[in-house]
């Protein structure tokens, strides 16, 4: 009785691994066979956001789902998060170092830009340059 109360699931799973050609194919198939069939899986695919699953948004949650489930080994799953923990520090720390680096840029261009208008100010015979 279990396999039977799961082959929705698994049908989901196996439809999911091979991506989302294979959903619209289902559908397709299921509108050849019989048109309820497709609208149902077609009503399913864009309640499940999986006609969306392109996005960014949508990978990121799949992946958060997939990093936070057990995977039966102990050992394993505290490996796992203190791998992910140390990973998401450095990406963290990462983007602190892009953001200094932008705003360093932006510092270096604006001193710039104010000494060359200070230098055209001071000398006031040459025409100022566009």
């Amino acid at each position: 009785m279990n396999a039977v109360a799961s082959w929705p699931g698994q049908a989901e799973q196996w439809l999911d691994q091979r991506g989302k050609g294979a959903w619209i194919a289902a559908m397709v198939l299921g509108f050849i066979l019989f048109w309820p069939v497709g609208l149902a899986l077609l009503a399913y695919m864009i309640w499940s956001k999986r006609m969306f699953s392109g996005c960014k948004h949508t990978r990121k949650m799949t992946r958060a789902r997939t990093a936070f489930t057990s995977s039966g080994n102990s050992a394993f799953d505290a490996y796992k998060a203190e791998t992910l923990r140390r990973l998401e520090e450095e990406q963290d720390a990462f983007q602190e170092f892009l953001r200094r680096l932008r705003e360093a840029k932006d510092k270096t261009e604006f001193d710039q830009f104010m000494e060359d208008r200070a230098r055209r100010a001071t000398a006031p015979g040459q025409p100022e340059q566009a």
